[in-house]
């Protein structure tokens, strides 16, 4: 008995220096202070948007909020 009690004592012991040692989880990109129209300037952006086109961006935004993202169109 007095051995299950030390070895209990031993493993909560262990758990609390454990959790001591976690480290910080950050990402560490930063923010980004532009605008969501400014966009990537890579090959994964849509095929004729350019970066900084503010209004295609909207109409694209506007297109997706009703074409896949509305279910009452979906059911038809």
């Amino acid at each position: 008995m007095m051995r299950a009690t030390q070895l209990g004592l031993l493993l909560v012991g262990a758990a609390a220096v454990a959790a001591c040692g976690e480290k910080p989880q950050t990402a560490g990109t930063g923010k980004s202070d532009v605008a969501a129209y400014q966009g990537a300037k890579n090959s994964f952006v849509e095929n004729g948007w350019k970066p900084g086109d503010k209004t295609s961006w909207e109409q694209g935004l506007r297109a997706r909020g009703q074409n896949t993202q509305n279910e009452y169109s979906k059911t038809k």
